[in-house]
């Protein structure tokens, strides 16, 4: 009984300070409190939290969605064509509904995700933000095509490898309409 108490303080003071850490980046924090908290049940046997692959799964599919969501705002906002303008609003409402699906299964599984995209996409969401006209256009459209692949490539692997039921279902639901945005941003490119 001591040793298990032992190892929840020590779980729960591991979390604590990964979320306090002075680290910045939330895809970071956000894989470092699930590592913790996977650790501690491997321990304990006694907390209901994912497989750690299964939790690596959502936080890099919450990373995605949320720069999606980021990039998609800022389209609708400096694209000028009117096609950039419609991709970035279907990003905005088909990753907002996603991310919300996925926040909620995250937390019936004790698995903490970013509340923001990590560091590298924000330096890319910045880069991509930075540009204007035609200018813009052509690297956002660059950039969802590139993003899009990585995810469906992502939510393939989570098809193979997640070992969770729930969220494998949530894979299955989601990996089409990835597709078809990879599908409608790679028609858009060609026509540019």
């Amino acid at each position: 009984m001591k040793t298990l108490i032992t190892s929840m303080i020590l779980a729960v003071t591991a979390l604590l300070w990964s979320c306090g850490s002075s680290n910045t980046d939330s895809k970071a924090r956000a894989d470092s409190a699930n590592e913790a908290l996977t650790d501690a049940a491997r321990d304990t046997h006694t907390l209901n939290v994912a497989d750690e692959e299964d939790a690596e799964f959502a936080v890099d599919a919450a990373n995605g969605g949320l720069t999606e969501v980021q990039l998609g705002r800022v389209a609708q906002d400096k694209g000028t064509d009117p096609r950039v303008k419609e991709f970035g609003k279907m990003m905005v409402d088909d990753h907002t509904k996603a991310n919300d699906e996925l926040k909620e299964l995250a937390a019936s599984k004790n698995i903490t995700l970013p509340a923001a995209p990590g560091e590298d996409m924000e330096k890319m969401v910045a880069d991509i933000s930075s540009k204007n006209g035609k200018d813009f256009d052509k690297a956002y459209i660059r950039q969802m095509v590139k993003d899009h692949e990585k995810t469906v490539k992502l939510f393939e692997n989570g098809q193979k490898n997640v070992k969770d039921a729930e969220i494998r279902a949530f894979i299955d639901k989601t990996l089409p309409v990835l597709k078809s945005h990879l599908d409608h941003i790679r028609n858009l490119d060609k026509a540019k």
